[in-house]
């Protein structure tokens, strides 16, 4: 299962750790909201992946 991470805002230490917990086996991408805002990259990540997680 693929899964992207969505930060908002960059991730406290126990946000890191809950998100390394959720990405074991499973083929993890990261995307900082907070450092970018290429939306159109964004979408295709979306739909490309088949589980979404958005951190505050």
């Amino acid at each position: 299962m693929k899964q992207l991470h969505i930060f908002k805002s960059r991730p406290e230490n126990y946000t890191k750790f809950l998100a390394e917990k959720l990405a074991e086996d499973h083929k993890a991408t990261r995307f900082n909201l907070y450092e970018n805002t290429d939306y159109d990259k964004l979408v295709k990540l979306i739909f490309d992946n088949d589980e979404v997680i958005s951190w505050w």
